[in-house]
């Protein structure tokens, strides 16, 4: 009984801290990439039984933040078109670039590998210069990694 006090401690400190349980963010990346959970670790960073036990709520937290930073990677990539549609060839080359990047954590960035400048672009196209450092201002003090990312596309 004191186990299953732990995993719902630890599942309540996950939605907390993460916005869900993990759990339920690695079935989506499993689901939408087509792969099993021991090679989704792999492609992270971790290991195939240290995501297990993230998953089902017996640890609480992913404690490398590389591995996170890749985990929000992949949920970022799904929403690439040819990903979405299931297209074998991109589901394969995301899942490549993300187990091939080396992504930095801080407060003020978010990673976005390489579909950084595909962000900027767009950024870009629907808004004026002075209009997204402006909204970067506005952003700054609440919300400085995507005040960052504003700028960068302002510049």
């Amino acid at each position: 009984m004191e186990d299953q006090k732990i995993v719902q401690r630890n599942i309540t400190l996950q939605r907390e801290w993460y916005g869900e349980p993990l759990g339920d963010r690695v079935r989506r990346l499993v689901v939408a990439f087509d792969v099993s959970q021991a090679f989704l670790a792999e492609v992270l960073g971790i290991s195939a039984p240290m995501l297990s036990q993230v998953m089902s709520g017996r640890r609480a937290k992913i404690g490398n933040p590389v591995v996170l930073a890749r985990m929000i990677m992949l949920e970022r990539k799904i929403l690439v078109p040819a990903v979405a549609a299931g297209d074998r060839d991109a589901m394969q080359a995301a899942l490549e670039d993300v187990r091939d990047s080396r992504p930095t954590v801080g407060r003020d960035n978010i990673p976005l590998g390489s579909d950084e400048q595909a962000v900027l672009t767009t950024l870009r196209d629907v808004a004026e210069d002075e209009d997204l450092v402006e909204a970067a201002k506005r952003l700054d003090e609440d919300f400085p990694a995507i005040a960052d990312l504003l700028r960068r596309a302002g510049q």
